[in-house]
């Protein structure tokens, strides 16, 4: 059955329970930190927040390259949940910030089962948005004994189209975000935006990779929101989040986000029998929703959220409280 031909299923925000949580968990901090030493010179970080003894969910961000934040911590409630947040290889925390050695989707998913090695854990709820969602179902097809269930939020699955979308295509949109982005570099190099950012991206000269990096994420921080968001475009400015979400997923970009070929949605078949939600919003400019809405279909099982008022952030209002519904929901899983 379809997710549309289930109204249980494919829903609204708005018809959510009246008495969902709006805000955030209050802030906490971790209980548990550490570093694992990686290969090719890649120090991953991790940290453990809210009941050691809890049900177990990791936090997977986008980018790739984006680092996580201590409001990250803050979807969970502590008393019920283990809270696991890592930086992926180059991104936030780890080091070296922006390495591309070595950095694959291949590698992640390894670096994942590493971690979930070390702390012990034998299965864990995924929790991903944007690039995250790509990556908890890549996760999930390698190791779906490993995986309690999914909450996936402003689904991306890698394609070309989607890539293509990024680059190009949110120029329809957003025409003076891409303007911008496209004019930082030299006209005679605004025909493969790609090759011309990756060149200065991977330039060793901070003063040619930091200017690029800004440029890029002052974009994508600019097409996050349903609403014009200054904070959330300072924010992806800052320097170490700026090269990290930059660099790495433009590397990622050029190797088609490592996915050899292999369609996401192949993966599904093994994991429609954990629970699943999906949340997205109507007007995510990042991430458009005909590709929810292509996942809602591979997965009917799957409880799809539409947020009616929401672009493409976390922090919308409206995402911001399905997802914490959403967490709540699972409690009872």
């Amino acid at each position: 059955m379809h997710a549309e031909a289930n109204p249980s299923v494919s829903r609204s925000v708005s018809d959510s329970a009246s008495t969902a949580r709006a805000e955030l968990f209050p802030a906490i901090e971790p209980y548990d930190t550490g570093f694992i030493a990686l290969d090719h010179g890649h120090r991953m970080y991790w940290e453990q927040s809210g009941n050691p003894a809890g049900v177990p969910v990791v936090f997977l961000h986008g980018g790739p390259g984006a680092g996580t934040s201590p409001t990250h911590r803050r979807y969970f409630d502590p008393a019920h949940y283990r809270i696991v947040l890592f930086d992926q290889r180059g991104a936030g925390r780890s080091t070296p910030p922006g390495h591309l050695e070595a950095n694959t989707t291949q590698h992640l998913i390894a670096d994942m089962e590493k971690l979930r090695a070390l702390l012990g854990i034998d299965s864990w709820w995924l929790f991903g948005g944007s690039w995250g969602s790509a990556l908890a179902m890549a996760y999930g097809a390698a190791h779906p004994a490993r995986c309690r269930g999914f909450v996936l939020r402003g689904i991306f699955l890698g394609r070309r189209t989607e890539l293509d979308w990024f680059l190009t295509g949110m120029k329809r949109i957003f025409p003076e975000a891409h303007r911008r982005f496209a004019e930082f570099v030299p006209a005679d190099e605004r025909g493969d935006l790609l090759t011309a950012y990756l060149a200065r991206l991977t330039d060793p000269d901070p003063a040619i990779h930091l200017p690029a990096a800004r440029a890029w994420s002052a974009y994508e921080g600019a097409c996050s929101t349903l609403l014009p968001s200054p904070d959330t475009v300072t924010a992806f400015q800052q320097d170490r989040m700026a090269l990290g979400l930059a660099r790495v997923e433009a590397h990622y970009f050029r190797h088609a986000m490592f996915l050899e070929g292999v369609d996401l949605l192949q993966g599904i078949a093994g994991l429609r029998h954990l629970p699943c939600t999906i949340v997205q919003g109507r007007y995510d400019v990042v991430c458009p929703i005909a590709t929810a809405d292509e996942l809602a279909r591979a997965w009917p099982e799957a409880t799809y959220i539409v947020v009616p008022d929401a672009g493409h952030s976390a922090m919308e209002p409206g995402i911001r409280r399905a997802l914490l519904e959403t967490m709540e929901r699972c409690k009872e899983a």
